[in-house]
């Protein structure tokens, strides 16, 4: 056949694939030879042992050393945990799940997480969006959505914005659409403010889903681990639309060898120096001619602005030019001439500070300012 696209869904062919920052910037295997701040991805790997005993059977579908690990970490019961391929793997299955192709939406609040849009609009589903108005929600705009959307989803911290949502209007938008939707609440930053978790809320609202990780705070992103947190009820309509064999035994074995003791007391240390690091390239930035606006951050990625789009693009390329990758935001609603800086190590951020002040003292970007 000549042109396969006449037998392929019409949207589909239509549609712009979300740009990962892997596939936008592979890595082809030699993840040395650059510096990695695009993704949110932890800096420098643990070690762990994998058993292969069972690699010749399939696996469990929802491992129970997994599933308990997760729990006693959660404190969530092992009836409210599914576990899945990333995060990523829980909002299609919610979609899937709670929403008829070409019939229902689901809402989102831009700027935000771009697979929210995407797997909709895979699904057939439509998409409605209610802009936050200073990194907050919308409460008076939301409401005005009840009964026209099947799945709202929150990100909180936000992803660009990495800012927390007031846990407040949380609830309230759980409550707004306690009879008419499901609220999906994405905590996949949640270690660097757990604090703010709207895990304990579990139990009290069942049109409730949270969304958690292993990709950022575990440094484990390339294992694709994550968690749908729920009650009974959707737990089991989620496990009907999932893969039989969802969770790979070796995956597994690592994932449960990090959420033991001594893995979570390394996790909380990446935490704090992360948080410090986070802190400082902040402190370096609002110092910055060039940088007129930093965002709030509760996550480990800080989001700013420069002073106009030429500028913005030198800073951009010339990085990428050395080897240093972040990420370019500025095509998100709000966020003109916005880029985003991943925390890695003291050394990454050491390399990316020199960077910046050598390109901002050239004549080019003086040239540019001018």
């Amino acid at each position: 056949m000549k042109n396969i696209n006449k037998l392929a869904r019409q949207e589909i062919v239509d549609m712009v694939p979300y740009q990962s920052a892997r596939r936008l910037q592979a890595g082809n295997g030699a993840f040395a030879s650059k510096i990695w701040l695009n993704a949110n991805e932890a800096s420098g790997p643990g070690i762990y042992s994998i058993n292969s005993d069972c690699i010749n059977r399939y696996p469990d579908f929802q491992p129970n050393n997994l599933i308990e690990a997760y729990s006693e970490y959660s404190g969530v019961n092992t009836d409210n945990i599914l576990a899945t391929r990333g995060a990523d793997e829980g909002i299609e299955l919610v979609i899937r799940t709670f929403c008829r192709a070409y019939e229902d939406s689901i809402l989102i609040c831009p700027p935000t997480y771009g697979m929210y849009a995407i797997s909709a609009e895979n699904h057939g589903a439509d998409v409605v969006k209610v802009p936050l108005i200073g990194q907050q929600l919308d409460l008076t705009a939301l409401e005005k959505q009840i009964g026209h959307v099947k799945v709202v989803f929150l990100c909180s911290p936000g992803n660009p914005t990495g800012n927390l949502l007031n846990k407040e209007d949380i609830v309230r938008v759980i409550e707004m659409f306690a009879d008419s939707a499901i609220v999906v609440v994405d905590e996949a930053y949640i270690e660097f403010c757990p604090q703010h978790s709207a895990a304990n809320l579990l139990s009290q609202y069942s049109n409730l889903v949270i969304l958690r990780t292993l990709s950022k705070a575990f440094a484990l992103a390339g294992l694709r681990c994550g968690f749908t947190l729920a009650n009974t009820d959707i737990i089991t309509l989620l496990s009907k639309v999932i893969a039989p064999y969802p969770v790979p035994a070796p995956i597994a074995d690592i994932a449960t060898q990090v959420l033991s003791p001594s893995g979570l007391e390394q996790v909380k240390v990446r935490v704090q120096e992360i948080t410090v690091q986070r802190k400082n390239i902040i402190n370096w930035l609002h110092e910055q001619k060039w940088c007129i606006e930093v965002f709030k951050s509760d996550a480990n990625f800080v989001l700013f602005r420069c002073t106009d789009l030429l500028t913005k693009e030198l800073i951009f390329n010339t990085l990428s030019s050395q080897g240093i990758l972040i990420r370019d935001q500025s095509k998100q609603l709000q966020l003109e001439n916005c880029l985003r800086i991943s925390i890695g190590s003291e050394r990454e951020l050491n390399a990316l500070k020199h960077t910046l002040a050598t390109i901002t003292q050239s004549q080019a970007f003086k040239e540019v300012a001018e």
